[in-house]
């Protein structure tokens, strides 16, 4: 267990952290994809919900 535990505190020393620059970029990149799809999905809800709502009232 300790070697275990020695080899996970090895493997974070080598790994390669982002900068903060990096950082920024990516989690601006998906906040905007995030809207962007949230925006597709909203109309596509009230497109189908309008369709459905056309449908049934001709019934």
């Amino acid at each position: 267990m300790k070697q275990y535990i020695k080899d996970i505190i090895a493997e974070f020393k080598r790994v390669q952290w982002p900068g903060w620059d990096n950082l920024q970029n990516d989690s601006i990149v998906v906040a905007i994809a995030s809207v962007i799809i949230a925006l597709i999905i909203y109309l596509m809800d009230q497109s189908f919900n309008s369709i459905l709502g056309w449908f049934y009232s001709i019934f």
